[in-house]
């Protein structure tokens, strides 16, 4: 395939779905999870549960960073701004999650702090040279996909001997969250739901590659099949999952061969290693505490860890009582079901993060899948 469009392809779309209609069996049902948020979107962009059987049930997972992210780090980085020496930097969707008291990055900038929307960490690192009389934090956030950008920014910001930058590390690592989704103990405090195989994340894996899934496959017997973000990926992932639970398989496939392979970027893996190491425990919001499930700045680089220069302290803040953002991260729960979509909870009026971001499921249905019914 060249081109686009033909990973769009109506007519290919629905020569799938026939194949995956015919291919399911009518005595089971296959739950899957789609763990990215960028699948979510994809599948409700373009449709993809009105071509499926009603046996192939797709669960959310907690593939999205800005939705993961617990209040109490939110609170961390709105404790930063009220410095008058600091200049935030953030991506823009962290600017509208609301923290506690409803307070979010962006009501605090129209009160006067100095935040910055960036598209880049190296923006704010331009931004750091550019103004030395001032601390600026870059509000790193992300998977594996935006840690690279980050380490890169950080090793710049040595060679620089850069004084006034630092970064507020966020970086969250995938394989531990889908393992914690399925260790029993943890399944069973989560209340989480029954899955039978992966559609893994793709932009992920292109730099971890599909190697760190191979555990999940052989440990817990559950297929995992890496999927590109076209309709046509989507539903090729899902028929080679179908079949591979049909026959009993349960390994790891790899779809997106385009852009993953099995070892994935060791380039960016290595300069990773280099400028982090993992947490000991991190909180997700929905999931609770996950071990080894994020990153933090090494030793070597601690000039560049704001957390220490300032100093931080994280403390746990509860949600929203009637947000069900936590369940909805974990599959327990669709948007829908949530008394507060589409009523109170919206775009433009978020009460929780899974609105905000622009791959949060909530907002996936709001805006793709809202009207599926009337039409």
């Amino acid at each position: 395939m060249k081109y686009i469009d033909e990973f769009r392809d109506g007519a290919a779309a629905r020569g799938l779905a026939r194949q995956i209609a015919q291919e399911t069996r009518p005595d089971r049902e296959y739950r899957l999870m789609e763990f990215c948020g960028g699948h979510t979107h994809a599948i409700y962009r373009y449709g993809v549960p009105d071509l499926l059987p009603p046996g192939v049930r797709m669960i959310h997972g907690p593939g999205c960073p800005v939705c993961v992210l617990p209040i109490g780090r939110l609170n961390m980085a709105l404790e930063l701004v009220a410095r008058p020496q600091v200049t935030l930097c953030s991506y823009g969707d962290m600017l509208r999650v609301p923290g506690s008291g409803g307070q979010s990055l962006l009501k605090a900038k129209a009160a006067g702090a100095d935040i910055r929307m960036i598209y880049s960490a190296a923006d704010a690192l331009a931004l750091a040279q550019r103004h030395p009389d001032r601390e600026v934090v870059f509000f790193a956030i992300g998977f594996e996909t935006t840690t690279p950008p980050t380490a890169l920014v950080i090793q710049r910001a040595a060679e620089l001997d850069l004084p006034n930058f630092s970064v507020f590390c966020n970086h969250v690592l995938t394989p531990a969250a889908i393992a914690h989704l399925l260790a029993a103990p943890e399944a069973r405090a989560l209340d989480a739901v029954p899955i039978d195989g992966f559609l893994g994340p793709a932009h992920v894996s292109v730099v971890i590659g599909s190697r760190p899934y191979e555990g999940f496959a052989r440990d817990h017997r559950k297929p995992v099949v890496i999927s590109g973000f076209e309709p046509l990926d989507v539903l090729q992932s899902i028929l080679m999952l179908v079949r591979q639970l049909n026959e009993g398989h349960t390994e790891v496939e790899n779809q997106y061969t385009r852009a993953v392979t099995r070892d994935g970027n060791l380039k960016a893996q290595r300069l990773m290693a280099e400028i982090f190491e993992p947490r000991p425990v991190f909180e997700w919001r929905g999931l609770g505490l996950v071990p080894h499930s994020a990153l933090k700045i090494r030793e070597p680089y601690a000039r560049f860890d704001a957390e220490r220069r300032f100093p931080l302290t994280y403390q746990a803040a509860p949600e929203h009582r009637a947000c069900q953002c936590g369940a909805i991260l974990r599959g327990v729960k669709k948007p829908t079901d949530c008394k507060l979509f589409d009523v109170v909870c919206t775009p433009e009026n978020p009460l929780g993060s899974c609105m905000v971001s622009s791959e949060g499921a909530c907002a996936a249905y709001y805006r793709y899948g809202r009207y599926q019914g009337a039409a």
